[in-house]
C-alpha cells in the first residue's frame, strides 16, 4: 500500500491559505517563485534566494520585495506546519489592485535529489525570459511527462541548433577532464549552480561557460561526464538520449564537499 505524504502547509501573506485566498495562484498565475531546502531552519544561499526574489518582483511587478518580510513569511509558515527541516516555496503573484506583492509559502517534507545517475531525453524546448523562475510551465511539464514515458529521468531543454540549455527541472554541467563547464546558452541560472560555481572558484578550480550541443565539434559526446544539479542537490548522469556517460566518483565528491561547505545562513 503506498502512503500519501502529508498534505503541505500553505500561507500567503502570513495566513493559512482559504478557499478565497487560494484563488490568486488559481486565477492570477502570472508570477514568480524559489525553492529552498531547509535544515535545522537554515538555508544554503538565503541571499542569493531573497536576491532572485526581488530581482523577479521588480521585473515583472515593478514592486521591490523586502528581503525580512520574505523571511519573516518563511519563518512563520515554518513554524505553522511544525516543522525545522522543509522544502520551501516562495511564490511572488500581484492580483488586481494589490499595490504590493502577494506571496505564498508553501511548507512540505524535506527532499533530496533521487539517488543514482540520472538519463535524459533532449528535447526542442527553450523557455522564454528563462532567467525568471516561475510556475506554470506547460512546456517543461510537457516535455517532462514524455521524458518520463520514453524510460527518462528528465528532459533536456534545447534551443534552436540543438543547443543545450538547462534541464526540465536542473541546470546541468559538464567535466571536460580539467574543468566544470556550463552551456553557454539562455537558462535559469539555478542557486546551487551559482553556490558551485563560488565553492570551485574558491577551491582553485574555476568553472567555465562554453557553448554545449547535441553533436557536432561542441557535442555532449565530448565529455566523458555529466551531471545535474538544483535545490534538491546534486546527481550524476549517466545519459543524454543514446550518448552514455561514465559516473566520475572523484568529481561527485568534488562537488559534494564544494557544496556542503556552502554556507547556511539562519532564515
Amino acid at each position: 500500500m503506498t502512503t500519501q505524504p502529508p498534505a503541505p502547509h500553505i500561507e500567503l501573506d502570513g495566513r493559512p491559505a482559504t478557499e478565497e485566498t487560494l484563488r490568486i495562484p488559481a486565477l492570477y498565475g502570472f508570477g514568480h517563485f524559489t525553492a529552498l531546502q531547509v535544515r535545522d531552519g537554515r538555508v544554503r544561499g538565503l541571499g542569493l534566494h531573497l536576491a532572485r526574489l526581488d530581482a523577479a518582483s521588480r521585473e515583472l511587478f515593478d514592486l521591490p520585495l523586502d528581503g525580512d518580510r520574505v523571511r519573516e513569511l518563511i519563518r512563520h509558515a515554518l513554524d505553522g506546519a511544525g516543522r525545522r527541516d522543509a522544502s520551501v516555496r516562495v511564490n511572488g503573484y500581484l492580483p488586481p489592485g494589490a499595490t504590493r506583492t502577494t506571496l505564498m509559502v508553501t511548507v512540505r517534507e524535506p527532499a533530496v535529489m533521487p539517488a543514482g545517475a540520472r538519463s535524459l531525453m533532449s528535447v526542442p524546448y527553450a523557455r522564454p525570459a528563462p532567467h525568471i523562475k516561475r510556475p506554470g510551465e506547460f512546456g517543461q511539464t510537457y516535455y517532462g511527462v514524455l521524458a518520463g514515458r520514453a524510460g527518462f529521468d528528465e528532459a533536456l531543454l534545447t534551443a534552436p541548433g540543438r543547443v543545450v540549455t538547462e534541464g526540465a527541472i536542473t541546470n546541468i554541467g559538464f567535466w571536460d577532464g580539467t574543468s566544470v563547464v556550463w552551456p553557454d546558452a539562455p537558462a535559469l541560472t539555478g542557486i546551487t549552480m551559482t553556490l558551485l560555481e563560488e565553492g570551485l572558484e574558491r577551491a582553485g578550480r574555476p568553472s567555465v561557460r562554453r557553448p554545449v550541443t547535441l553533436d557536432g565539434p561542441d557535442g555532449v559526446g565530448r565529455f566523458p561526464a555529466a551531471f545535474v544539479c538544483n535545490s534538491q542537490g546534486i546527481a550524476p548522469v549517466r545519459r543524454i538520449d543514446d550518448t552514455a556517460f561514465a559516473v566520475d566518483e572523484g568529481l561527485m565528491k568534488e562537488l559534494g564537499t564544494v557544496y556542503d561547505s556552502a554556507p547556511q545562513d539562519t532564515v
